[in-house]
């Protein structure tokens, strides 16, 4: 099964070794066929404490890290 690749907006670097992400999808109502904005925050591992408030990010899942640290950083994106 292949592993999921998400892109978002880091909004927390207060931990060490973990960011947060906003993660943000778009998709049509069912019912309205009106285009929706839904976001989720994950917690991310990041090493190197490389990434910043506002810097833009893809992480991958992978095996459980911590408690609540299920992704890791794969690279920032190109914004």
């Amino acid at each position: 099964m292949p592993k999921r690749i998400l892109q978002g907006v880091v909004t927390s670097d207060k931990n060490e070794q973990t960011i947060t992400v906003l993660v943000e999808r778009r998709f049509t109502h069912p019912v309205m066929k009106k285009t929706v904005r839904s976001s989720k925050k994950y917690r991310a591992h990041d090493p190197l404490n490389q990434f910043k408030i506002g810097d833009s990010v893809r992480i991958e899942e992978c095996a459980p890290i911590s408690k609540s640290k299920r992704w890791h950083v794969v690279v920032e994106a190109s914004a």
